[in-house]
């Protein structure tokens, strides 16, 4: 009831956003992780060409996301949220009817292109239309991404008894009719010159220094949050034999979210400075993967993924309400796509070193050994965050003025 009575102070558009992102979440996570066993199960792909159809997907997102967010101060985030959408839905239809290698690599680029549009838009909209609530919004923006990740993953497996192609089409459909609802009920706002161009703009943010190491901080968080789909998963399986006790990570922190996210943020808001919390959150992810290093069985393993999302509703709420605060209102979008560049590669680069400790640890007889990287990683962006913090490099003082013209 608490949840739902702070979903309806905020205004008709912020409420439509936060229904967005339940929508984009399940048709999302109700196709893509059953993508590549259909390339090669049902198409007959090999596997290298399955890596290529789902590296394309996941680049053209990645890559893009400061297009997106460009295109969003330029041209106004509801229109490419709209845009977004729609591209969305074409891209998973071409999954659903494509057996072509090349309209396979059409619909992972549209549906690339299509995360990189609404992404970063998004989040500029509703940081402007939330004015001095953006933590309680990106709090319920965070609640309802949860909760379309669990929902997202059953509806496919069932979808799934019928055949792939029914669970794509109607991951179409979920975006075909937010496309519709967006278009219908979200307003439209004016959109405030930069003052520059395009490549100007790039320059003034890359130029940002304090945000660009912000960014890069942020490394840990990132890495650790896509633990949840790699390596706490192998850990429920490897400790109970079963495929499906992934599925009881996601229920864990569907319930957690639901239950303290909200209460989580508006207590901490009023007690303290934010950055502060944003190196606890951090730190608080890092010790979430401590349990399972030393210690077998699945008990540690969901106290691992329920410290990680405990740590994650500590600080994602707060790292989003910063970001716009490192520049102009009118570069909002901007930053949030430059943001996501930086600490997707970065990321990257981390998952990566986890894969290489996953893989050793297992031939090497040291299980131990991805657990703690992770927590390494972890407690290295919590320490970058307070180093930031103690120079004075983050914007954490409220500017009256941008709130109330963000408002």
């Amino acid at each position: 009831m608490r949840t739902w009575h702070e979903i309806r102070r905020f205004p008709l558009a912020v409420r439509l956003l936060l229904v967005n992102q339940l929508g984009v979440n399940t048709g999302f996570y109700l196709l893509i992780p059953y993508l590549a066993t259909h390339l090669t199960e049902n198409l007959g792909l090999s596997a290298a060409v399955v890596g290529i159809v789902l590296g394309v997907r996941n680049l053209s997102q990645q890559g893009l996301f400061i297009i997106g967010g460009s295109a969003s101060d330029r041209l106004g985030a509801r229109g490419v949220i709209i845009a977004g959408c729609a591209l969305r839905t074409l891209g998973f239809a071409l999954f659903a009817l494509g057996d072509g290698l090349a309209v396979l690599l059409a619909a992972s680029v549209l549906s690339g292109l299509a995360g990189a549009l609404f992404n970063p838009a998004v989040r500029a909209y509703l940081a402007q239309e939330a004015g001095e609530r953006k933590a309680e919004a990106f709090a319920l923006f965070n609640v309802f991404a949860t909760t379309g990740a669990l929902i997202g993953p059953l509806l496919g497996s069932a979808l799934l008894l019928v055949g792939f192609r029914t669970s794509a089409l109607t991951a179409a459909g979920i975006f075909a009719v937010l496309t519709v609802a967006q278009a219908l009920v979200l307003p439209a706002r004016k959109v405030e010159p930069s003052g520059g161009g395009v490549l100007g703009d790039w320059r003034e943010v890359l130029g940002n220094r304090a945000f660009v190491a912000f960014a890069l901080a942020m490394v840990g968080m990132f890495t650790l949050e896509n633990q949840l789909y790699l390596l706490l998963p192998d850990g429920a399986r490897e400790a109970t034999g079963w495929d499906g006790a992934a599925g009881i990570v996601f229920l864990v922190g569907t319930v957690a979210n639901l239950a303290l996210q909200l209460r989580i943020t508006k207590r901490l808001k009023s007690r303290g400075n934010r950055a502060r919390w944003i190196a606890v959150g951090l730190a608080v992810m890092g010790l979430a993967f401590l349990p399972p290093a030393f210690a077998a069985g699945v008990v540690p393993v969901l106290v691992s993924a329920l410290l990680l999302y405990l740590g994650i509703m500590i600080a994602s709420p707060f790292v989003m309400e910063l970001i716009p605060r490192f520049g102009r209102p009118e570069l909002t979008g901007t930053y949030f796509g430059i943001f996501y560049v930086v600490s997707g590669v970065a990321a990257a680069l981390g998952n990566t070193a986890v894969g290489w400790a996953m893989d050793t640890g297992e031939s090497g007889g040291h299980t131990w050994l991805p657990w703690v990287c992770c927590a390494l990683f972890g407690l290295a962006s919590a320490g970058g965050v307070a180093w930031l913090y103690r120079r004075g490099a983050l914007p954490v003082h409220t500017d009256p003025v941008r709130e109330r013209s963000s408002a």
